[in-house]
Order: C-alpha cells, then sequence, then structure tokens
C-alpha cells in the first residue's frame, strides 16, 4: 500500500519548466491542427451534402422529323411579369403568360406553339392584361376587350356582355362534389389619403355590403390572387409588396421575412426583395424573386410568413410558379428553338418537404401526426332552423400540443361550437382528441346555439367555407393540409310541406276511391268562380277533372266549421315537425265562395297587410306570394298605413289564429298553399291540396221562422174550428145551414140514382161514345 501510494505521489508531481514548456507547445499545435480540420471541413461540408434546390429536366415532343409548324393569327403576349394560371378543376389545363402566351391541356408535357387569337378576331394590339377559367371557357381581356375561348370546341367569341373588365386579377375556384363555387372578391377601391395610398375591399353582397373592409396600405399596382378551396384567402402583391387576407379582404396584413423564429422584416417592402411570380395552393405559397431567390411559407391562421431557401440560380424573366401537389412545387420556364416554332419547357420541381429538413433553415419538427375529418371537400346544407354536427381526429406527436381553430369564411351568417376533447389511445400511446363541432345558421333575430340577438336581415341564401386548423403548426407540415368543406346556408332540397289528411272524404265514405279515379270531374257554377282571381262572376260554368295521382282522396271538412290546414315539414321520407309559420291559400280555380274568419283589425295589424287582389296586380298573376315579396303587417319597419283595417286578413297561421269560412255549398276546392315567412325556410315551400267540404242543404225558399209562424197558425185555427162548429149548429143560423145541407144531399143522391138506372139500361157506354160498325170509336 505504501509502494503505490509512493507511486501515485510521483505521478502527480510537478515537471521541469523545460518538461512543462515543450508538452504545452505539442499540445497547443495539435489544438490548431484540429480547428484547422474542423474549419476545412465546415467549409467543404456544404459541397457534399447541400442538396441541389430543383431537378431540371427538358419537355421537348413532336421534333423527331423535319416538319415545320407554322404559327397561325396573331400572337399574344403579357407586358407584365410571368403569370401562370391553372384550371380550378382541371389539373392539367393551364395558361401561361409572358412575353410568350402558351395553352395546355397536358400539364406542358408537350412542345407548344404560342397561343394566338384569329386575324379575323381584328383584336389590334394583341395584349393580354388579364385572364380566367371559367368551366370550359378561357376568357381573356385581350386591349381592353373580352374575349372568351372555348378550348372544348376550340372557338373563339368576343364577349359583348361584359363593358368594364376587371384588369390585373387572377384567380383559382375549387371543386367540390356537387359543386362548383366561385369567390366573389367584387370591387377593391383605391384612394389616396393624407399622401398615402390606402386600399380597401368594397362588397356587392349582404351583409358586407353595409360598409367596406378595413384600409390597408400599398405602393403599386396589385395583382389578386384567390387561394384555392374557398376559404376567402386573397393575396395582393406587385414587385415590392405582398399582402395576405384570410377573410376576403375584410382584413389584410403583410407578409413576414423570417427565418426559424425570427422575423427578420415585418414586410415585403423592407426586405432587399423584388417579387417576379408567386404561386399559392390551399395552404402553401411560394415567391421566386429577381434576385434568383426562392421563398416559402404556408397559408395559416397566425400571421403568414415566408422564409428562404439555399441559393441556386433558378430564376430568369421568363420563369413561372406552380404547385404540382401538396409539397411539390414546379419552376416552368419556356425554351425557344431555333429550328422550330414550338417552344420547349424545361421544369424545375422543388421537393419541399426535403428541402425544409436542412438544418441551416432552422425549422423546428412537424408537431402533428394525424389530422382527419371526413366532411373534407365535401358540401353540406343548413337551412334555417337547421343544425349540422361534424367531428375532426386530431394526433399530435409525443411531446407535443396542438392548439386548434375553427373558422368560417361568412360568420354573419354561420355561427358554430367546439368542443375539443381526448377519445383514446393510439396503438403507440400517443392520445387521440376529437374536435366536435356543432353549426347553425344565423335565422330570424337569433342563433340556434349562442341564442345572441342578431340582425333580422338574413333571407338571402349565402354561402361559407368552414376551416379546421392547427394554430401552431410547423412550417415543416407540409402534408397535413387545413380540413376544408362548404357549408351553404340556404334551401335544403330535401324539404317539403304535406297537409295532414287524418280524415279524408274516402275514410268516410262520403267518396268513392274508385270514382275519382275513373276520369271524375265536377261542375263549378259561375256565381262561385272567378278565372281572373278577382272574385267576380264568371259567364259560364266550369267543368274540372279530378287529379287523383296529385291530390289524392280529400280532406273532409264540415262546412259550418271555421277550418285552417295542419302543415307538416317533411325531409325526404321523415317528419320534422308541424309548421307554425305564416303560409297563404288560394283556390287554383279561382272559387271565391269562402272569406276569413279576421280583418286586418282584429289581427292586430299595424300597417295595410297585403292581400292576393294586390298581389297579382303587382307580380302579374296568381300563385306568385312567396317569402321573397312577402311584407308582414306586425312588422314596425313596415310604412304601408293602415288605411282599411276592415279589410280580409289573409294571411294564416304564425301569431294569428286566423281561419277560412265556407259558404253554404257543398263540393271540392284545390287549394295552394305556400310558406311566406321569410324566417322559416330559405326554401319555397308549397304544394297542392284538395278537400270536400260537406254538410250544407239546400237552400230554403221560405224561411223558417216564417213556416214555424203557419205551423203554428194552422193548429190554432184548427181548434178553434173544432170548438166553434158545434155552438154554430145550435143556433138558427146553424138550422137552417143544416137544412140546407141536408136537401143539397138528398138532390146530388137522386141524381146519382138517376144515371146508374139509365146505364144499366143502355150498356156499359159512357154517355157521349159507342161502338163503330168497324170496330173503332168516334165521338158523339
Amino acid at each position: 500500500m505504501r509502494r503505490l501510494q509512493a507511486a501515485h505521489t510521483l505521478t502527480v508531481q510537478r515537471l521541469p519548466v523545460a518538461v512543462e514548456g515543450q508538452w504545452w507547445r505539442r499540445r497547443a499545435k495539435s489544438m490548431l491542427m484540429l480547428m484547422l480540420v474542423a474549419a476545412v471541413t465546415m467549409w467543404l461540408r456544404p459541397l457534399v451534402t447541400a442538396q441541389p434546390l430543383c431537378h431540371a429536366r427538358t419537355v421537348r415532343t413532336g421534333k423527331v422529323f423535319n416538319v415545320i409548324q407554322d404559327v397561325q393569327g396573331d400572337r399574344l403576349y403579357f407586358q407584365s411579369t410571368t403569370r401562370l394560371i391553372k384550371h380550378p378543376c382541371k389539373k392539367n389545363i393551364a395558361l401561361y403568360l409572358g412575353k410568350q402566351v402558351f395553352f395546355t391541356t397536358d400539364n406542358f408535357e408537350t412542345s407548344l406553339l404560342p397561343f394566338t387569337i384569329p386575324t379575323s378576331m381584328q383584336v389590334g394590339v394583341p395584349e393580354v392584361t388579364s385572364a380566367h377559367f371559367a368551366g370550359s371557357l378561357l376568357l381573356l381581356v385581350v386591349n381592353h376587350k373580352v374575349y372568351t375561348y372555348d378550348y372544348e370546341s376550340n372557338s373563339w367569341n368576343l364577349s359583348l356582355g361584359i363593358k368594364h373588365p376587371v384588369t390585373h386579377v387572377s384567380g383559382d375556384n375549387c371543386c367540390y362534389t356537387g359543386s362548383l363555387f366561385c369567390v366573389d372578391v367584387s370591387n377593391l377601391v383605391f384612394a389616396y389619403f393624407r399622401g398615402d395610398q390606402i386600399g380597401m375591399f368594397k362588397y356587392s353582397d349582404h351583409p358586407l355590403n353595409r360598409s367596406l373592409g378595413l384600409s390597408f396600405d400599398y405602393n403599386g399596382t396589385l395583382d389578386i390572387v384567390i387561394a384555392p378551396g374557398q376559404k376567402g384567402i386573397l393575396l395582393l402583391w406587385f414587385e415590392k409588396s405582398l399582402l395576405f387576407s384570410h377573410n376576403a379582404g375584410q382584413l389584410v396584413d403583410t407578409v413576414r421575412v423570417k427565418k426559424g423564429d425570427q422575423t427578420l422584416f415585418t414586410s415585403i417592402f423592407e426586405a432587399p426583395i423584388t417579387i417576379h411570380n408567386i404561386a399559392v395552393n390551399e395552404n402553401e405559397l411560394a415567391v421566386i424573386t429577381q434576385e434568383d431567390n426562392l421563398y416559402y411559407g404556408n397559408l395559416g391562421i397566425v400571421p403568414s410568413s415566408i422564409i428562404k431557401f439555399a441559393d441556386q440560380h433558378i430564376w430568369s424573366e421568363e420563369a413561372a410558379l406552380m404547385f404540382r401537389s401538396s409539397g411539390i412545387l414546379e419552376i416552368l420556364t419556356p425554351l425557344r428553338d431555333a429550328a422550330f416554332a414550338a417552344f420547349d419547357f424545361q421544369k424545375c420541381l422543388v421537393n419541399i418537404q426535403a428541402i425544409l429538413m436542412d438544418p441551416e433553415l432552422h425549422v423546428g419538427r412537424c408537431n402533428i401526426e394525424f389530422l382527419k375529418g371526413e366532411f373534407t371537400y365535401r358540401m353540406y346544407t343548413i337551412d334555417m332552423h337547421s343544425q349540422l354536427e361534424l367531428t375532426a381526429l386530431l394526433i399530435p406527436q409525443p411531446g407535443t400540443s396542438l392548439i386548434p381553430l375553427v373558422m368560417v369564411s361568412n360568420p354573419h351568417s354561420l355561427g358554430f361550437q367546439a368542443t375539443f376533447y381526448e377519445s383514446g389511445y393510439t396503438s403507440d400511446g400517443n392520445t387521440k382528441y376529437k374536435l366536435h363541432k356543432n353549426l347553425s345558421s344565423f335565422q330570424g333575430c337569433y342563433s340556434l346555439i349562442t341564442q345572441v340577438p342578431l340582425p333580422c336581415s338574413l333571407k338571402r341564401a349565402t354561402m361559407s367555407t368552414l376551416t379546421v386548423d392547427i394554430a401552431n403548426k410547423e412550417i415543416s407540415c407540409v402534408d397535413i393540409k387545413p380540413l376544408s368543406t362548404l357549408i351553404s346556408v340556404g334551401c335544403d332540397l330535401d324539404k317539403k310541406i304535406v297537409i295532414q289528411n287524418t280524415v279524408s272524404a274516402c275514410s268516410k265514405g262520403v267518396l268513392d276511391a274508385s270514382a275519382l279515379q275513373d276520369n271524375y270531374s265536377f261542375i263549378i257554377e259561375k256565381e262561385f268562380y272567378d278565372p281572373g282571381f278577382q272574385g267576380r262572376q264568371s259567364s259560364q260554368d266550369l267543368r274540372v277533372f279530378y287529379s287523383y295521382q296529385q291530390l289524392g282522396c280529400p280532406l273532409l271538412v264540415y262546412y259550418d266549421t271555421p277550418w285552417k290546414p295542419v302543415v307538416e315539414l317533411w325531409r325526404k321520407d321523415r317528419f320534422q315537425e308541424v309548421v307554425g309559420a305564416e303560409y297563404v291559400l288560394l283556390e287554383v280555380n279561382g272559387q271565391f265562395s269562402y272569406s276569413y274568419s279576421q280583418t286586418a283589425k282584429s289581427a292586430m295589424c299595424v300597417s295595410q297587410p297585403q292581400n292576393w287582389t294586390t298581389m297579382i296586380k303587382e307580380t302579374g298573376g296568381p300563385f306568385l306570394w312567396n317569402r321573397e315579396n312577402y311584407v308582414s303587417c306586425h312588422d314596425p319597419n313596415n310604412d304601408a298605413p293602415l288605411r282599411w283595417p276592415d279589410v280580409q286578413y289573409q294571411i294564416l297561421g304564425g301569431r294569428t289564429a286566423n281561419q277560412i269560412i265556407f259558404s253554404h255549398n257543398n263540393g271540392f276546392y284545390v287549394f295552394y298553399i305556400s310558406i311566406v315567412d321569410p324566417y322559416y325556410s330559405y326554401c319555397q315551400l308549397e304544394t297542392v291540396f284538395s278537400i270536400y267540404v260537406y254538410g250544407a242543404f239546400p237552400v230554403q225558399l221560405v224561411s223558417p221562422g216564417v213556416v214555424t209562424v203557419l205551423l203554428i197558425s194552422s193548429i190554432l185555427g184548427s181548434v178553434w174550428l173544432a170548438y166553434m162548429i158545434p155552438r154554430l149548429l145550435r143556433t138558427a143560423h146553424g138550422c137552417r145551414m143544416k137544412r140546407f145541407v141536408a136537401e143539397l144531399y138528398g138532390r146530388c143522391k137522386t141524381v146519382c140514382q138517376f144515371r146508374a138506372s139509365a146505364t144499366a139500361r143502355t150498356g156499359t157506354e159512357p154517355l157521349g161514345r159507342h161502338r163503330s160498325s168497324y170496330g173503332g170509336r168516334s165521338d158523339h
């Protein structure tokens, strides 16, 4: 133990000064060599490990044989920087705008001749200032006129209906199942205010047309790009500006330039950037600059930003950008061929996901493992007094948390309530979350969910997009798209109204169903109908053939009981509710032998109510009174004075107890019914039904009172005669009457006996006739 301790003590003793100096020199030399090797390694690292920004290939087709192709017509050209506009639904159809214009139906996978317009169109200067796809048509603004090119029939036309085309606007639509809906950018108003250039959006549709969007600064002629997906995302840009709006221009913000989490510039105007071209898809943004740089960002809920990718020579004056799919960007450049008129195309594909893995970009790892909803890219309809429930599934990466957000592009007509909760675990232990959304339309004056009072003005159908996204989503989540669906706040075409017919004329034996189906007809007397629906008698009776297939067996109604139909709301084949909204009735054959139980005064109207006479005059015909032109007499904003309070109130349902009163007639009535309450449904709910009125006996010519008086008088007279005649016979005058009657009876008896004896002597022939020798009869 001592020896070991001594040996150990020797090893830690101080070295001599000379030996120590040599040791430190060798140590410093080694450290210097290591630093030099590290520096060389870091310098060589980009050369060894750096990936190219994009992989270029050239498209060259149709040039094997020496065939000269001539360009027919006037060559179109685009004066501004290049644009590339893709068809909203047909992804292989696109238009390239530059010094040469190219139209492709195969996504530029073949060499193309420059796009031309026929010389017969006489366009003059063939300069294109704007372009847009609409179905099978390509709309082009050429020399301040709008031309349409139908690429399916390869035909051109001059559009005379568009007098003031909007220039410098390009956009994209999005295809949903069963619908194609275009976001209306409306008008962009520019103004100068205190020496600054101020812009704001003006809207044409209610309710946004009540005010302008918030103002924003701009410093050049802006191009407007509508991002696909119908989420209201707009990008406004020119060379030194890039603005972003996620609510159709109501709020406009600048796009920031960032590096990692650090914001380098709060706007493009502050950055040393000159934009050449941009490309967008549903949630991605790419920018190519004249400084030969490529920037990338996402169109999230939080303020949008872009980051700069590694330097590589990608820019040219003819270059244009477009997204092939999520995370795949294409840089397209036309290439002139000296030997052929057709242009080739250089395509440089950029894999965004691979580039974002570069640690030099300081991009965080994607914090979302899974985001899915069955409602994506579908269209739903929400009518008034209706609700819709949607659910999304979210799974975060282990150790991360997500902040889900739900947005609607039209909050004026669509409201929602969202609930975020845990719903279980994955096989590897990750927590699963569900986002439940309960949506309803803002109808009437309140929301079904929030019960918040709202303006009573949303009578017309509207559209809105519902989007579910993650607020703290990393830019590296390229493949995680926001969940989006289209909501039509309008008529549910599966809704209909049905008249309750629990007691029919056939079930009670009043009418025979088989007879009604056998070409049955009935007569309406001329005193009870007017073909002009003005309540005047007609000149002749009307024969009406009964349509059993349409009307079925009529509802049975007793004539002497005030009546109104029980209206049911059905959706497909399921009963929903009994309609309590206001509606109107009109007999389709012009019968007017019924009235209403209430007047304008008894219905508590504050203004003159509408009726069928005035509505037929205003609309030019019957059956046109509906929710679009109905004005309630109980509306305090209705300024029509109540001049005739005793006029019949012809609206049923709603807040009143108004009913139909039939005249003393049996027979058929075929009614048209229309729901006119504008806050019950966006649909025009209407139908036709029949009733049979019974129980009215024929009208007596003499009133019952007169008959009663005569009957009582005859009874009393008989009693009086039975009392008075015996008394009169006991008087002298009565005795003379008795003798006179006895003598008269005796004389009549003698005459009758004489006639009987004479007949017996002469045969059976009566006096005045006898048989002739020829067997006939002759008069005496």
